[in-house]
């Protein structure tokens, strides 16, 4: 076990070199350093059991068998810390919070449920609706495109496990999607409400800075760039007496779940892969898992702590004893029926929810997925491969609906002829865009909306989650369901906006194209857009560019093989680093694992 993963140490350091070197320095970027990501990777490296210990200093030993700049033993614990470091409720309670306080119980409708880094989607159907008689596993994960990807394709073979799957760059093991042949699963974020900001009050004295908590003054800790109360890092440094400080479960446990691991790659049901989770922390995540025996379970992994619900909603007091978490929500496993299905797409699933977190996404995606699932039997890998692909617009009928309100014109009606799928070469779909984009940018420019351009934090990692436009973008569809919102003419905006419009692109493609941070890649036309399954996100009212997608998409057969795809390549230079861009933008997968039909 330790040469495999001295192996996958050694591999990924050979194929991503400049990746590897980036995101280890990432974990000393500003915000990441102020909300003591080191000092968190150190401290929950130290509590690993021996076994995992020694799995994380055999990945490091292969990753400094090839890097210039060597890693230290805990670096994996703070890299994955790293990848996750904007992916809870941090961004949206400070929205939220900033939110409320100007516009008051209206607030509500700008909100977007979900945190603009996160997204996913997953599903899977029970073996009496295949053709081969076990169950199959769909799913992509949505995040930043970046190339190389975040996530790699790996396989881990050796005496004990053979395991395809999804690895974080930087990061041992297979963490979130994989194939081990007896077994598959997949995770979409849970949207858990999991961390809490608190209102810190401060004061120096000659020992050090203190911070009001529920029993009185207490010493903050300081380190490296950062200052941490009993709640948590502060997220700025304080230059006055008040701050605000960010909780979270790994950082009061001291653990990144890394001991979930090696349980994860010996998994051999759907069982197993659910009990090796209950040690997982954050970010909380839906899981769901099927087995060769035809089980399929779901489940939300991780930690969700009890406490008011006053916590969910904002900013709180970090000296009110309410205001203190009381353990942790117990979260059950669920069974799929063998002639069921079950999909997650970062939507409210029920009642249950309620518990788990505030802000989820639209049910547009998955209440697609379920249709296209509904009914359906004698199910292949390619049927699910296709699923991948669909770009209907499910909010489209809201907008439509609005516009036949409105005078008739050449872009309204263009709108109205469209049949609502966001397809790259679709003259409707570019006229609604366009559309869209245009009346983001008037509401967004409203006075009523003008202080919200100042945030609770003024950080430069955050402000770009926390700006007015993007959000008021996010929220159209609620905006236009309310017709006035904030006393806005929202008739006489979109109006407005048809006019703007005119002179739109041709076609939705011409503008929708992939658009990756860091170095560039081929501008390829894109099909779909946010809500759509195909996630290809764009910035209504900034731009149609798609910088945030599904960064991998995979199916997993449990009669043997499937398939998988990124966006970009497996290396990050030479003739892998782009080659699997056009399968991706073509929504075709490369088989994998075909092996593990006879496993």
């Amino acid at each position: 076990m330790l040469d495999l993963a001295r192996g996958q140490g050694e591999a990924t350091a050979q194929d991503r070199p400049g990746q590897l070197t980036a995101l280890r320095r990432a974990v000393d970027g500003p915000l990441a350093r102020r909300v003591g990501t080191a000092d968190l990777a150190r401290r929950a490296h130290a509590r690993l059991q021996p076994e995992t210990a020694a799995f994380v200093a055999a990945y490091v030993e292969g990753v400094n068998a090839v890097l210039d700049e060597p890693w230290e033993p805990w670096a994996p614990l703070a890299v994955f810390r790293v990848h996750h470091l904007l992916f809870g409720n941090l961004t949206a309670k400070l929205w939220t919070a900033r939110a409320r306080q100007v516009l008051g119980e209206q607030a509500r409708l700008l909100a977007r449920e979900g945190p603009l880094s996160g997204g996913s989607n997953a599903w899977a159907v029970g073996g009496e609706r295949t053709a081969t008689g076990l169950p199959l596993v769909g799913g992509d994960p949505h995040r930043a495109l970046e190339p190389p990807s975040v996530y790699l394709q790996v396989r881990l073979s050796c005496p004990e496990l053979d395991v395809a799957g999804f690895a974080f760059a930087g990061v041992p093991g297979v963490q979130h999607f994989a194939h081990a042949g007896d077994v598959a699963w997949a995770i979409t974020n849970g949207m858990g409400d999991y961390e809490d900001v608190y209102a810190e009050r401060l004061r120096r004295t000659a020992d050090g800075v203190e911070a009001l908590g529920p029993e009185g003054w207490e010493p903050v800790e300081e380190g490296d760039g950062w200052l941490r109360t009993r709640r948590g890092p502060l997220l700025a440094r304080p230059d006055e007496e008040t701050a605000l400080s960010l909780r979270t479960p790994s950082g009061d446990l001291a653990d990144l779940g890394f001991d979930t691991f090696l349980p994860l790659l010996r998994s051999r049901s759907a069982a197993d892969v659910m009990a090796a989770l209950d040690g997982w922390v954050d970010p909380v995540n839906n899981v769901i898992a099927a087995d060769r025996g035809g089980g399929v379970l779901f489940r939300v992994a991780g930690r969700v702590p009890v406490r008011q619900e006053a916590n969910r909603l904002g900013v709180v007091d970090a000296s009110d004893p309410a205001a203190q978490w009381r353990g942790w929500l117990e979260m059950p496993v669920e069974t799929v029926p063998p002639d069921g299905q079950v999909v997650t797409a970062n939507d409210r699933r029920g009642p249950d929810s309620a518990a788990v977190g505030t802000d989820f996404a639209p049910p547009h995606r998955a209440a697609r997925i379920g249709a296209l699932l509904d009914g359906r039997t004698g199910l292949a890998a390619a049927d699910f491969a296709a699923i991948h692909g669909d770009t209907l617009l499910l909010s489209a009928p809201v907008f439509q609906a609005f516009l036949r309100e409105l005078p008739a014109g050449p872009v309204r009606d263009e709108i109205l002829a469209w049949d609502g799928h966001m397809d790259a070469g679709s003259p409707g779909a570019a006229a609604f865009a366009a559309w869209r984009s245009a009346l983001t940018r008037r509401i967004a420019a409203e006075a009523v909306l003008a202080p919200l351009a100042e945030p609770l934090v003024d950080d430069p990692e955050l402000t770009p989650w926390l700006t007015v436009t993007g959000r008021v973008g996010l929220a159209l569809e609620a905006l236009v369901a309310a017709r006035t919102p904030f006393g806005i003419d929202l008739a006489a905006l979109a109006a407005a906006a048809l006019a703007d419009a005119a002179g739109h692109p041709a076609t939705w493609g011409e503008t929708h194209v992939v658009a990756p941070a860091g170095r560039p890649v081929p501008p390829v036309a894109l099909s779909g857009d946010t809500d759509c399954v195909r996630c290809t996100s764009s910035q209504p009212g900034v731009t149609d560019a798609c910088a945030r997608a599904s960064v991998a998409r995979y199916v997993w057969d449990l009669a043997g093989g499937g398939g998988w795809v990124v966006p970009f390549g497996a290396a990050e230079d030479g003739g892998h680093r782009v080659d699997q861009l056009p399968l991706w933008a073509a929504v075709e997968l490369i088989p994998v694992f075909s092996n593990h039909a006879s496993a």
